[in-house]
């Protein structure tokens, strides 16, 4: 039996993970809402592009929360050497590559249950990162993760020509 204490609706996250988490800790904001309907269920601030040191704490706090997590969608080209598993708490978990862009992962619990969560890139300043995984929880929000970044200034940077 789960303790669900704190969470508004069973199996969601408690409105505590809404706020900033202490430092050392995983970066993960998620929507508690019972519907769902935003474009984008969470933010997730990694430390790095180190994919083996950071999912394994992410995975870990959606477990807790959530359930077994079973996959973690993401595109290679943006993290520094993806295996095709990692295994935590002891429970192994697949990750599929797939061309998402690196603004965004997809987790899957069960079978079908998916969250689309922002990556908010490792470099981003604190209060800009804050704003982003802000907007990304905001129920019904309709911008892209993309959109997020730009707006909050974390985008890329628009390239200039040199004469």
């Amino acid at each position: 039996m789960s303790d669900d204490a704190g969470a508004p609706h069973p199996g969601l996250l408690p409105d505590h993970f809404r706020q900033a988490v202490k430092p050392g800790t995983v970066l993960l904001r998620l929507e508690t809402t019972q519907s769902r309907e935003g474009a984008l269920d969470g933010a997730w601030w990694p430390r790095s592009r180190n994919i083996g040191a950071e999912l394994p704490g992410l995975v870990g706090a959606l477990t807790e929360h959530l359930g077994p997590v079973v996959s973690v969608g993401l595109d290679a080209d943006a993290w520094d050497e993806v295996p095709a598993r990692i295994v935590v708490d002891g429970r192994s978990v697949r990750i599929d590559r797939y061309p998402v862009g690196d603004d965004t992962v997809i987790v899957t619990r069960g079978d079908r249950d998916h969250f689309s969560l922002l990556v908010v890139p490792p470099q981003a300043g604190r209060e800009a990162a804050l704003t982003a995984m802000a907007r990304a929880v905001r129920a019904g929000g309709t911008d892209s993760a993309r959109q997020i970044l730009l707006a909050t200034g974390i985008g890329p940077e628009p390239t200039t020509e040199l004469h």
